[in-house]
Parts: structure tokens; C-alpha cells; sequence
């Protein structure tokens, strides 16, 4: 984008004067210049660590993932435009997906801000997938506030100035005159005029460059104050569209009979003819996942899966279990090196699969055509699914178009384009619309799981002093092909770790050793990569804190000191030990609990922002035991408190809502939640088997701190909650147990559910609701 410099000549651009656009078009459209020329040390100029650097422990204290990320957006954030309507509404295409995190709130919050205009004026939706966007279209690793926030502030502070020069000739008034509130500019006489009627006025018949100031946090009236979210009417009204709920003429139910075990593939068809000639059936197509039927309605579309007779070619993880890939991820374990003679405490803790599915169905709508296709899906990396899509069909990726549409929830699925590939396969081969869904057993038995790792830690110390801390994390390997990688490689050069590979720099760029425990490292070693993994939310970080902070628990009752006050002596800094002091006060740590019952506390950091859980859990036999129908209890975390400080808190009341979803995460992921693998196929097939956190052990007391603003700039706080409740949690139940627990979920080892049988591949629709109800 080239155009003229309007602003003043020689004038710095400082901390928080940056450059923007004025875009050619009939309407006001605003977009931002995103390479600042700050001073040494301002905001926007990425610090590189020195080559100096030999710690890994330190690394994320001088750059981490985020920063990556972030850098890696900013040659294209000049491309992301906000526009006035002449209607008076500001509409803004978000280059990232809503699936549930808040993010179209938070954005429309920051353009409200520089705009000053009501916030249900502003209009956000999502973008297609734009491949002129590089690295500046992916949802992932609680980066969209981040690197979002000073290019909508920016696209909308150039907009708000280009509405003042209109105004100020419409008027006849000098700008220093006016003032922009509600929507409505104003000169010192009283005459006003909207910014409705000023879009056509306001606008450029060339694009020009221009500089704007951004409105000083001291005068925010919207940022850093507690809003709804935009689409919550919506949501719970039912009128919020999601993919399954889109009306693409021709697009019929679709779904996919699979195979047994992990990633086999179809052999033979016994009865496809019998099977197209089903009521409601149009199509049975053998592709390469499995055997596609499309019929009318979904309910014919399980009738024709579950009669379909197909022999299947073994799968990739053929005879594999929970103890064969324990067993290998034991024998891939890096060594923790020699004993020190001082003394030391060790562990070693094993993290069971995980499911990856979110309450959505994995889903997707493609109408391919000879020359050219159509794609909708909640998608967190669009442009990756639209080169790939355009490869599979032989199509030029300018002919593939992809909508990202609002998804019902995530936690990393999507990432990854299944669905939408498997849709754009089926479509091609029937030349017909399809909106494909997979079933819950398909994304439990053949979608991605969170890879089973274990952890290996030893501590040595000596009097008072921690003297060296070590971790050794093995890991089945978490598939990260959905585009970051493309992101790593812009930069990979620069980092000291730059010749490993993209788990490597990924595991160091998010894991920070946020103790003073003298010389450490964390290393990470990946083995087999036979299943379908992804990286579920908050990726190595719940594994990597939960034995990390069981293990300072240990150190502390060795070295004869409280768990939270040895923490908050070895925290490094005071952020830190904040958090971690406001959840003990809240919730009154070291009070006096029953037998089997006891406090845990936890501490996480990770992109910018720190945290901290108190939780309190109930381990008593009555509790344990409690009868649940074709379920397992187990204990029961009967309070948490969470704080978390996230540098500027952009909408404290969706970050609070994140991070009670983030405690859902982490104490399903202590207690309840796993994928058990037989025989090369996991048992779970739904989720009425799949055990996440359940209304029966949520918490009765839940409180949410959000810390004062400690920062002008937001931290990363997506998958915040996750890592420090799962590990208070496992905390909690080694202190009311008085064994620390080494294996996750603590209820693994039983299996409380008859398992469905794999072939067919889907179980009949429940009918006996009513004679469980209650």
C-alpha cells in the first residue's frame, strides 16, 4: 500500500503516534501502518534475545511465542480496515475465528474506544480466509488481542481523525472545535452532524497515508470496563448462526461411516448399491477417510453409515494401547543426567490422551464445482485450509473460496480443517453440495486427541537454596501443521533455537520457569506419530506446571517450609507473587479442613500474564463414591479461587468468563478427563462417555480475580486458566490424600462406561431419554 504522508513534517512518531490509511473507496475505510519507527525500547520493536543467551529458561522472559506471532503480523496489519457506514455504523471484518473466546466483543470494544461511538454500533464479523495476509490469519496461542490491539486502534483512531476533517468542513468549524461522542461530531455552537452522514464525505479517491494519536489509556471509557458480550442475545436465542445452521441451496446431510481403529482405510464394499437405494439416500461415495453417504436428512445419513458393509485395511496405530505407548514415550525419555550429591526430589508423571473435540461437531458446507468451490467452517487457520483445499482439488487457490464462520468452541480443534477437506473431497466426487457433520464417535475415535506425554522432574537443593531444577517432557507428537509453522519459519532464523524443529521452538517459546531455581532446563522429546493429535488448549503447559508445582510442593515439605510461602519466597518477581497472594487471602490458605479434604495452590505464567489457583477438594469416601449412572465421581473440587493479571484487561468481565472456562479445562484434565486406547482405537465415543468436568463436580464456589491493570499493553489470556487450576487441583489431592498423585487423570484407571462397538462406526440415536429423567 503506498500513498501520501499527511502527517506533520518531522514530527516523532512516539509510543502512541503511529501511521495509517486513508484506503481508496466510496465510504470512509481506515487501515493502520503496523511498522512503528519507535524509539529504542518503545512498544512495537521486537526484542531479540542476544546470542549471549544460554539458559532456555530465560528465553521467554526475552521473547516469546506471542512476540513471534505478533512480529510476524505486522508486515500486513496495514491490510486490516475498519469502515463507516453511511448509516452510521462501523463494521469490521475480523481476520480471526469467534469460537467463543470473546474476540468480536473485545475488537468492537477497541474501535468503540478510538471511535467514540456506542459499542452496538460497531459491527464485527469474520473474514474469508485473505492469503494476503500471511501470517496474520490464525487463532491460536491466546495471540488475537495482542497482536490485534493496536491495528484496530489505529485503522480506527485514522478514521476517527479523516470524520473530523469532514466535519470540520461541513461545519466551517476548526477541528480543535469539535468533539466526537456517540457517533455524533459537535462544534462549540451546538451544530451536529453524524458520522453517518459524513462517510462519503470523509473518504478518499486515492489512498493516503496519515498520522494518528491513540486515545491515552488515562481517558479509556470502554476499555478496561466490564461488557456483555455483543453476541450473547444472540447466542441464547438461538438466532446465532453457526455452520450446520447455514441454508446453501443444494447442500444435503452428509456424513462419513469410518473406520475401527485410528486411520484405517476402506478395502471393500460389500452393499453400496443397497445402501444408495436407502429412503432419503442420494449418494454413497467410497473417499479417502471412509465411505461418505448424503441424504436428506441426518437421521438417514446414520441409517446409511450404520448399513454399510465395509471391510478396512488396518490402521496406523494398529494393536497400540494406553501401556505399549507408555512403555515407548518411557523409553524415548531424555535423560535427567547425573545425580547431584546434594540432596535432590524427583517425580515422574504420566498424562493420559485427551479428547480435542469442542461442543460443536466437527462440520463443514462445500459446493465444488469444475471450476471453481465454495467452503464454509469455523476455521482458525483459513488460509492454510484454502491452499490445501485448492490442492486437493486441483483448483487455483484464487478460485477457493473460504468463509470462516462463528464456531462453537475450540480448545484448538479447529486448527485443523478436517471436515472442510473431507467436505470439499465429497463434494468434488458428486459434483453436488454437501453439508458434512461428523459424528460425536467419529471425532472421539478418528478426529485429534491431545498426544499422551509424560514428564520427568528432579530438583536438587541444599540448605535454603534451590540449586538446579530439570524437566524432561516426552510426548506422543502434537501435529502443529495447520500453519504455525509457516509462521515459525518467518523467523526462525533470528532464534537462537532456530535449527530444531517447530515443537521444539514452540515447547521453549511457551514454557517459562518462573522460580528462582538456580541453573535449569526444560527439554522436550516427541515420539510416534501414528495418531491424530493437535494442540489442544494451552498445549505442553498443563502437563508441564501440573508436575512442575507437584513437585514444589514436595520440595517445600522437604525443606520444612509452607507450599505458599515457599513459592511466594521463590517467585522472581512481583506480578507474581501477587496473584499468587491474592489467592491465598481469598481463599483463606492454610485454614483448617476436614480429613480428606485439603487446600492446593498453583502458580502459571505464559505470554505476558501471570496467574494463580487456590482450590479446595474433597477426597472422602462419600464423596469418591458417589453413584452416578454409567459415570465415575471421584473427588470433588468443592471451591476455586483464580487470579489472574493479564497486563491491560481489554473486557474484564470476558476474561473472566475465559478463565472459568479455563478451570473447567484444568479440572477435568486433574481428575476426569481421557481418551483410553485399546487395541488401536480409543473407547470413548461421545461425549455421554467422555468425561469433562460434569455439573456434578463443578465447583459450588468459583471466584474470578482480575488484577489491576499492570500494563498499556494486554497479555495472552486464551488458555490462561488452564495450566494453574490443573495443577492446584493435583495439588489439592495430594495433600488430602497424602500421596502425591503421578498419573492424569486421577481417574483413568477406571473405566465406568461399557464401551461402544466400532463397527458400525456409529451408535444408534438414543431413544430412552424419558426413562432417565428425573
Amino acid at each position: 500500500m503506498t500513498g501520501q504522508h499527511d502527517g506533520v513534517p518531522g514530527e516523532p512518531i512516539g509510543r502512541r503516534r503511529f501511521l495509517g490509511y486513508v484506503v481508496a473507496a466510496p465510504t470512509l475505510v481506515a487501515a493502520a501502518e503496523l511498522t512503528p519507527p519507535s524509539p529504542p525500547g518503545e512498544a512495537g520493536e521486537a526484542a531479540l534475545p542476544s546470542p549471549e543467551l544460554t539458559e532456555l529458561t530465560e528465553l521467554t522472559e526475552l521473547i516469546d511465542l506471542n512476540d513471534v506471532m505478533t512480529a510476524a503480523a505486522l508486515p500486513t496489519s496495514g491490510l486490516i480496515s475498519v469502515e463507516i457506514g453511511r448509516d452510521g455504523t462501523v463494521s469490521f471484518a475480523l481476520p480471526r475465528a469467534e469460537v467463543g473466546q470473546g474476540i468480536t466483543t473485545s475488537s468492537a470494544m477497541l474501535i468503540a474506544e478510538e471511535l467514540a461511538v456506542p459499542l452496538d454500533r460497531v459491527r464485527v464479523t469474520l473474514a474469508d480466509a485473505r492469503p494476503e495476509l500471511l501470517f496474520n490469519q490464525l487463532t491460536g496461542a491466546s495471540n488475537t488481542t495482542i497482536s490485534t490491539y493496536v491495528p484496530i486502534r489505529v485503522a480506527a483512531a485514522v478514521a476517527r481523525l479523516r470524520l473530523l476533517e469532514a466535519a470540520a468542513a461541513e461545519l466551517g468549524a476548526p477541528i480543535g472545535d469539535l468533539s466526537l461522542d456517540a457517533g455524533v461530531i459537535s462544534d462549540r455552537s451546538g451544530r451536529s452532524v453524524g458520522i453517518g452522514a459524513l462517510a462519503e464525505r470523509a473518504a478518499s479517491s486515492r489512498t493516503r497515508q496519515v498520522a494518528v494519536t491513540l486515545a491515552p489509556r488515562a481517558g479509556f471509557t470502554v476499555i478496561g470496563r466490564p461488557h456483555n458480550r455483543v453476541d450473547a442475545l444472540a447466542a441464547v436465542t438461538g438466532r446465532k448462526r453457526f455452520t450446520m445452521d447455514l441454508d446453501v441451496p443444494g447442500a444435503l446431510p452428509t456424513m462419513v461411516c469410518r473406520p475401527p481403529a485410528i486411520n484405517g482405510k476402506v478395502g471393500s464394499v460389500a452393499n453400496l448399491a443397497e445402501v444408495r437405494a436407502m429412503p432419503g439416500v442420494t449418494d454413497a461415495v467410497v473417499i479417502s477417510t471412509g465411505v461418505a453417504v448424503r441424504a436428506e436428512t441426518f437421521g438417514q445419513c446414520i441409517d446409511a453409515v450404520r448399513a454399510l458393509k465395509v471391510t478396512w485395511k488396518p490402521g496406523t496405530a494398529a494393536g497400540k494401547s494406553d501401556e505399549s505407548v507408555l512403555r515407548a514415550l518411557q523409553a524415548a525419555e531424555l535423560p535427567l543426567g547425573l545425580r547431584p550429591p546434594t540432596p535432590v526430589v524427583e517425580g515422574a508423571f504420566t498424562f493420559y490422551f485427551r479428547g480435542n473435540s469442542a461442543l460443536e461437531p466437527n462440520c463443514a458446507i462445500a459446493d465444488v464445482r469444475a471450476d471453481r468451490a465454495e467452503i464454509w467452517s469455523a476455521l482458525k487457520s483459513p488460509i492454510v485450509a484454502q491452499q490445501s483445499i485448492a490442492a486437493k482439488l486441483g483448483l487455483p487457490v484464487g478460485e477457493v473460496t473460504v468463509h470462516v464462520t462463528e464456531g462453537g468452541g475450540s480448545f484448538g480443534r479447529k486448527l485443523f480443517f478436517d471436515a472442510a477437506l473431507e467436505a470439499a473431497e465429497v463434494s468434488k466426487k458428486l459434483g453436488k453440495p454437501v453439508k458434512l457433520m461428523w459424528h460425536r464417535a467419529d471425532d472421539a475415535r478418528q478426529g485429534r486427541a491431545h498426544p499422551m506425554a509424560t514428564s520427568r522432574v528432579r530438583v536438587s537443593y541444599l540448605g535454603g537454596t534451590v540449586l538446579s531444577y530439570r524437566q524432561r517432557h516426552t510426548s506422543v507428537s502434537t501435529d502443529l501443521g495447520h500453519g504455525l509453522g509457516e509462521i515459525f519459519t518467518a523467523l526462525a532464523a533470528r532464534l537462537p533455537v532456530g535449527d530444531i524443529g517447530f515443537s521444539q521452538t514452540f515447547f521453549h517459546l511457551s514454557q517459562t520457569m518462573s522460580y528462582d531455581f538456580g541453573a535449569g532446563s526444560q527439554l522436550l522429546a516427541e515420539t510416534d506419530k501414528s495418531f491424530n493429535t493437535g494442540s489442544m488448549r494451552n498445549v505442553y503447559s498443563p502437563d508441564v506446571t501440573c508436575a512442575r508445582e507437584l513437585i514444589v510442593d514436595r520440595l517445600a515439605a522437604r525443606m520444612g517450609k509452607d507450599p505458599y510461602r515457599f513459592r511466594h519466597d521463590f517467585l522472581r518477581d512481583d506480578r507474581s507473587r501477587a496473584v499468587l497472594a491474592e489467592v491465598a487471602e481469598a481463599g483463606a490458605w492454610g485454614r483448617a479442613m476436614a480429613p480428606g479434604t485439603a487446600q492446593g495452590i498453583a502458580f502459571h505464567a505464559e505470554y505476558k500474564s501471570v496467574s494463580a489457583a487456590l482450590v479446595e477438594i474433597d477426597c472422602r469416601p462419600e464423596t469418591v463414591n458417589r453413584p452416578i449412572r454409567d459415570g465415575v465421581t471421584g473427588p470433588r473440587v468443592t471451591k476455586v479461587v483464580f487470579a489472574v493479571d493479564v497486563g491491560l484487561p481489554v473486557n474484564p468481565r470476558g476474561l473472566e468468563a475465559q478463565m472459568m472456562g479455563g478451570v473447567s479445562d484444568g479440572i477435568a484434565l486433574a481428575l476426569t478427563s481421557s481418551l483410553h486406547l485399546r487395541d488401536g482405537y480409543f473407547l470413548e465415543a461421545s461425549w455421554d462417555d467422555y468425561f469433562y468436568t460434569r455439573q456434578w463436580n463443578t465447583p459450588l464456589d468459583l471466584r474470578i480475580i482480575v488484577m489491576p491493570a499492570t500494563s498499556d499493553e494486554p497479555g495472552g489470556a486464551g488458555e490462561l486458566g488452564v495450566a494453574a487450576s490443573m495443577a492446584a487441583v493435583a495439588c489439592a489431592y495430594g495433600r488430602a490424600t497424602g500421596t502425591m498423585p503421578t498419573s492424569f487423570p486421577i481417574n483413568h484407571g477406571t473405566l465406568s462406561f461399557t464401551p461402544k462397538p466400532t463397527v458400525p462406526p456409529v451408535p444408534p440415536s438414543p431413544t430412552d431419554g424419558l426413562d432417565h429423567a428425573r
